[in-house]
């Protein structure tokens, strides 16, 4: 008796039958070109992200800016201070900080008021832009106080600078109805080397600020 020979596979869907798609060949099919919607789509997205980014930087160089003085304000000056103090610490370099408070503007406030006290502040920060390199840096810390950093000096030439900072504020003149009045400034000074921090070196020149206050003061009165 002849023994019946088994087909192997069979018809296609049946069970035991073998399939072998594109994928598992190692083949992939290609991606056709985006739809028109959505490339329209990716550049809308693109020149929102462009504008976000704009408005974004603008909104960081407003907030550490002056409205009123269009010069840096404490938050914009705190941190040029802090890359200053870094590269000098890197680089082994020499500045020094000076900080200055108006003399007399309370008082011009309360007689002439605020429009004349902001026309003092804006002939202050005017005088300390011409008299300083364009390296340098100025910033209005608050109020009637200013801050300016001097690189590449001695402890004698930060002084001196000081002091010619101080007589060309003391020059100023305004005219407020039929009056004329003179602010001026104290200024005082800390140097910035390797060893300083920002926060000592702020409150070591607002130190000899006051000091500088009080010796100007009793020279007044002599």
């Amino acid at each position: 008796m002849k023994k019946k020979r088994i087909k192997k596979g069979g018809p296609a869907g049946k069970r035991g039958t073998r399939y072998r798609s594109r994928v598992s060949r190692g083949r992939s099919p290609q991606a056709g070109p985006a739809p028109a919607g959505a490339r329209q789509t990716i550049r809308r997205l693109k020149a929102e992200l462009a504008a976000a980014q704009a408005r974004i930087a603008e909104l960081t160089a407003t907030a550490e800016r002056d409205f009123l003085l269009d010069i840096f304000n404490r938050r914009g000056f705190a941190r040029e201070l802090h890359r200053s103090i870094a590269f000098i610490k890197r680089y082994d370099a020499t500045g020094a900080l000076v900080v200055l408070d108006v003399d007399r503007l309370k008082p011009i406030n309360d007689t002439y008021g605020h429009a004349a006290g902001d026309e003092v502040l804006k002939a202050v920060a005017r005088v300390l832009s011409e008299e300083v390199r364009s390296s340098d840096v100025i910033g209005r810390l608050g109020g009637d106080e200013f801050g300016v950093l001097l690189w590449h000096l001695s402890e004698t030439d930060a002084r001196v600078k000081a002091a010619a900072l101080e007589e060309a504020i003391d020059r100023l003149s305004f005219t407020f109805g039929d009056q004329t009045v003179r602010a001026g400034a104290s200024a005082g000074v800390a140097l910035l080397d390797k060893r300083v921090n920002p926060v000592r070196a702020l409150e070591e020149a607002d130190r000899a600020m006051y000091i500088r206050k009080a010796q100007r003061r009793h020279e007044v009165r002599s």
